[in-house]
């Protein structure tokens, strides 16, 4: 949108650079040109009733603290937001404007509804991590950043602090055209300032994210205008970035779940209208979830006289539903109605067309089953002619077989080691993830199967709809072997996941039923140099 170019060129402009003329100045970001209403039909223009929104910046003059700028956000003639002062004459004088922006922007967000990560908690943002992504990164780089951020503010501005034409304007005309500065491509950035600022920023931050998207999703669906502005094709709507710290390498995906593809659908379900008045609550309250999710796998190097050998194995994965609001103590019908993770695949191999690479080899995939062997035999002896037994030994011999809910598997393609683990009914073995109700949607024995799966001993969930694996749960490690050659280089490698989310009714009464999947791929660092310790 190059707003932040003409943040940086105010200090150019020869009005900002003397004492001689305080006049503000405008920058565009909706024009009459550029928006027309979805309820005016006419082409001939929206009207003489149209009011712009535009950034003005003021400048004054102290003889004690030097320049300064001031920054407002206009529409029409009335003030929707005003800045903090930024000092021109500092190395950075718009920092302040920028730690403004992201306060304002934590402070706003929402939290899941089970109380995680409460704002209340929060410190407040500290500038270092900010200005060294100012001083370390390009122009471009700080231009997608700055959008983001603005994008963000605006969100609360124009949707929930002003009229409802002004929210129109912003989804028509600044958040759908933008969508994808949002992309783990067009914002690099992002990965870097989610590592320098921590994880409590970044939750607020995406959670932000997520209930935008939520919102315009169900603007579209509802046939707003929208479809004409959105970008194509519109699908894993997300972001995600991988970083190798530690031994490990690191995935935090985050995807709106009404962003994700969809796979499976009760072909009676459709869009909100025509739906039973229940159908549509309960599927407002579904698409304001979020996938959250942590994958790490831990590596290791080894080198020998003749090759080096890379091994890796899955240390931690995590995925959370979070359920965006603001009341975590509401209390409705559908507080326990959540998506739940049906199949998870992550995986990880030397980039595409890796020559150094010479063989790759597998663990055994986890058995499907426990077993717990007792048995029980009785022998019986005399000695002589006597009548009373002299010796007597006892064994007990029992089978006990317990299905696991979640199997895992693994395989190649490739060079590239596949880590997989489908849910699976105890009951029928049927795959969750690849279900479809039968006979048109009239058999749902699965989805009584799947009720209050929140409660009970032998839940395959978290009481608030967690899934974790931890390693020793996830199958044997794998290895690589390479050649010796590449000894003191840092390579590229690759690392992925993919996700599939499906909604069964959990208490409530319903045929609702979906499943729907998101997709992430990104590099990681793997350093092959010997250390000198």
């Amino acid at each position: 949108m190059e707003i932040w170019s003409w943040i940086c060129e105010l200090l150019e402009f020869g009005q900002w650079s003397t004492d001689e003329s305080n006049s503000p100045l405008f920058f565009p970001l909706v024009t009459s040109s550029a928006y027309k209403s979805p309820s005016r039909v006419s082409d001939k223009g929206t009207g003489d009733d149209f009011q712009p929104i535009q950034i003005k910046a003021e400048r004054s003059f102290d003889t004690d603290s030097g320049a300064a700028a001031t920054f407002s956000i206009l529409h029409g003639e009335n003030t929707l937001w005003v800045s903090d002062t930024c000092p021109l004459d500092s190395k950075q004088p718009f920092l302040p404007l920028i730690l403004q922006l992201l306060q304002e922007i934590i402070s706003c967000a929402p939290t899941a509804q089970d109380g995680c990560c409460p704002r209340s908690q929060l410190q407040k943002l500290k500038p270092d991590p900010v200005l060294w992504i100012l001083e370390s990164h390009s122009s471009e780089s700080i231009s997608n950043f700055f959008d983001v951020v603005l994008l963000m503010r605006l969100f609360w501005l124009c949707v929930c602090n002003a009229p409802p034409e002004v929210g129109s304007m912003y989804f028509h005309t600044l958040l759908a055209p933008n969508l994808e500065l949002f992309s783990c491509s067009q914002a690099p950035v992002l990965r870097n300032f989610f590592v320098s600022v921590g994880v409590d920023v970044e939750m607020c931050f995406m959670r932000t994210f997520g209930y935008m998207t939520a919102k315009l999703l169900i603007l579209k669906e509802l046939g707003v205008g929208l479809q004409m502005v959105m970008p194509q094709p519109f699908r894993n709507l997300g972001f995600s970035y991988a970083v190798e710290s530690h031994g490990l390498w690191i995935m935090k995906s985050y995807a709106a779940v009404s962003a994700m593809r969809l796979t499976r659908r009760n072909k009676q379900i459709g869009r909100f209208s025509g739906l039973h008045p229940q159908e549509a609550v309960l599927k407002y309250a579904l698409a304001h979830q979020q996938l959250e999710a942590v994958m790490q796998l831990e590596y290791s190097v080894k080198f020998s006289d003749g090759f080096i050998q890379v091994g890796a194995r899955v240390d931690n994965l995590r995925f959370h539903i979070a359920k965006l609001g603001f009341n975590k103590n509401e209390d409705d019908d559908f507080i326990n109605e959540m998506y739940f993770p049906s199949k998870v695949k992550v995986w990880v191999g030397p980039e595409m067309g890796a020559n150094y690479v010479t063989s790759l080899s597998l663990g055994r995939s986890t058995d499907n089953s426990e077993q717990e062997v007792e048995t029980q035999r009785v022998l019986k002896g005399n000695f002589g002619k006597l009548k009373a037994p002299e010796l007597k030994t006892t064994s007990r011999t029992m089978t006990r077989s317990k299905m696991r809910s979640w199997r895992w598997d693994q395989s190649a393609d490739g060079n590239v080691a596949n880590f997989e683990s489908t849910l699976c009914d105890n009951a029928t073995g049927v795959e969750v993830a690849s279900w479809e109700p039968s006979n048109g949607g009239g058999d749902y024995k699965l989805g009584e199967h799947f009720r209050d799966r929140y409660t009970g001993a032998n839940r395959a969930f978290g009481k608030n709809g967690d899934l974790i694996f931890s390693g020793s749960e996830c199958g044997e490690r794998v290895e690589w072997r390479l050649n010796r050659e590449m000894e003191g280089s840092v390579l590229k490698w690759r690392m992925g996941g993919q996700v599939w989310l499906s909604y069964l009714p959990n208490e409530v009464s319903s045929s609702y039923f979906e499943t729907r999947c998101v997709e992430w791929c990104d590099e990681v660092d793997l350093p092959l140099i010997i250390s000198d310790q």
